[in-house]
C-alpha cells in the first residue's frame, strides 16, 4: 500500500542548450560561422553572445521544455536555476562569448560596478576574462598604458591622435589567459579568437578608433570623458601567464584558468576514448555553471538516459542542483560557475 504522505522527489532540472545572438561589428571576421557552424545571417559576425540573459543580446533555449524561450525568461521563472551562493543575487551575473576580430578593435575601458551604479542606471560594471582559441602570427592585445599618464595627457592624445604610443602591446598565442579588470584601457587586436567571460554589462567607453566610419559612413562615437573618468592611467605591468596546473581524472584533465569574485573558469581536456566510463558532472545547488565546447565534439547522458550531442561551439547552460549527467568524447570545454 503506498504511503500517500511520502512527498514525490521533485525532478531534477535539465541542461539546457543555448542558441546565441550574433553581432555584426565592423571589425569582426567569419570564423563563428565558418569554424563553429553557427549558422547566423550576418557578415561579418564578429560576435556570438552564448549565454546571456542581457537585453542587448539574449541567448535562447534550444530543445527541450523551454525550447524557444530566452534564457532570462526561463531564469525570471525558475531563479532557483541560478543556486544559493550569496554572489548571485538579481539574474545571471555572467556573460558568455566568442569574439572574432578580423580587424583591430577599438581602444577602450569598462566601468566597475560602483560607478555603473552610480552613473548609468544601477547597472553592473564589467570586468573579463579572456581565453585565446586562436591567433595570427603577430597577434596582439592592448592591455594598459606603457607609463605613467595623467587624464588631461591621455585627453591630449586622444584629441591629436597620438594615443597608440602610449598603449602597452602584448603579443599573444593560442591558450592565453588574460584577466582585464575594470578600468583597465585595453583592446584586442586584429588576428585574435577569443571566448570571453565577464560580467553581464554591455557597458564600453570608448577612447580611440583610428577614425574608422560605421556603415552610415559616419565615425563611430566616443565617450573619451566617461573612459577618463574610470580608466586607470598608471603604468600597466606586463601581463604574465599565469601558472596551471592539469589535475588528471579517468577520462579527463583539469585546470584553472581563472577566479575572481564574479566567476571561476576551468579548462576542460575530455578524451574518453580508452575510458570504459564516462566523466560525471553536475551543478551543485551553490551555483549554476555553463560549458562552451571550443574544440572537439560529444555526448552526454541525463540520468534518465536521454543522450544529447554537442559539438564545437556549443553552450550548455546547467541549473544550479541539477542532475548528474555524464561526459564522453573527445572535446575541450570551458567549465564556469559564478
Amino acid at each position: 500500500m503506498t504511503n500517500r504522505n511520502i512527498p514525490s522527489k521533485p525532478e531534477r532540472p535539465a541542461p539546457l542548450f543555448l542558441k546565441p545572438t550574433g553581432k555584426d561589428y565592423l571589425w569582426g571576421g567569419n570564423r563563428l560561422n565558418d569554424d563553429f557552424a553557427k549558422g547566423i545571417d550576418l557578415d561579418p559576425l564578429a560576435e556570438t553572445w552564448e549565454c546571456s540573459t542581457h537585453p542587448d543580446g539574449p541567448s535562447t533555449v534550444t530543445g527541450g521544455p523551454f525550447d524557444g524561450r530566452t534564457l532570462a525568461d526561463v531564469l525570471k521563472e525558475h531563479p532557483e536555476y541560478l543556486g544559493t551562493h550569496p554572489t548571485i543575487r538579481d539574474g545571471l551575473p555572467i556573460l558568455v562569448k566568442f569574439i572574432d576580430a578580423r580587424q583591430d578593435l577599438s581602444v577602450q575601458v569598462h566601468p566597475d560596478d560602483e560607478y555603473a551604479r552610480l552613473h548609468e542606471n544601477g547597472q553592473l560594471g564589467k570586468t573579463e576574462m579572456w581565453y585565446v582559441l586562436d591567433a595570427a602570427k603577430d597577434a596582439y592585445l592592448v592591455f594598459g598604458l606603457n607609463r605613467d599618464m595623467t587624464a588631461e595627457d591621455l585627453r591630449t592624445r586622444i584629441a591629436n591622435g597620438t594615443l597608440e604610443s602610449c598603449l602597452q602591446k602584448v603579443p599573444i598565442h593560442k591558450n592565453d589567459v588574460f584577466y582585464v579588470s575594470a578600468g583597465t584601457i585595453h583592446a584586442i587586436g586584429a588576428g585574435a579568437l577569443i571566448a570571453e567571460i565577464q560580467e553581464s554589462s554591455n557597458l564600453t567607453y570608448r577612447m580611440y578608433d583610428y577614425d574608422r566610419v560605421g556603415k552610415d559612413g559616419k565615425k563611430r562615437p566616443l565617450h573619451v570623458e566617461k573612459a577618463l573618468a574610470v580608466a586607470n592611467c598608471k603604468a600597466c605591468g606586463t601581463p604574465v601567464q599565469p601558472i596551471r596546473v592539469l589535475n588528471y581524472t579517468c577520462g579527463c584533465a583539469r585546470e584553472l584558468l581563472g577566479r575572481c569574485k564574479y566567476f571561476e573558469v576551468y579548462r576542460m581536456l575530455l578524451n574518453t576514448e580508452r575510458c570504459r566510463e564516462m566523466v560525471a558532472y553536475r551543478a551543485d545547488e551553490e551555483s549554476f555553471r555553463v560549458l562552451l565546447c571550443v574544440d572537439g565534439c560529444g555526448s552526454l547522458q541525463e540520468e534518465d538516459g536521454t543522450v544529447h550531442n554537442f559539438f564545437k561551439g556549443d553552450c550548455i547552460f546547467f541549473p544550479a542542483d541539477s542532475g548528474t549527467v555524464h561526459l564522453h568524447g573527445q572535446a575541450q570545454l570551458l567549465d564556469i560557475r559564478g
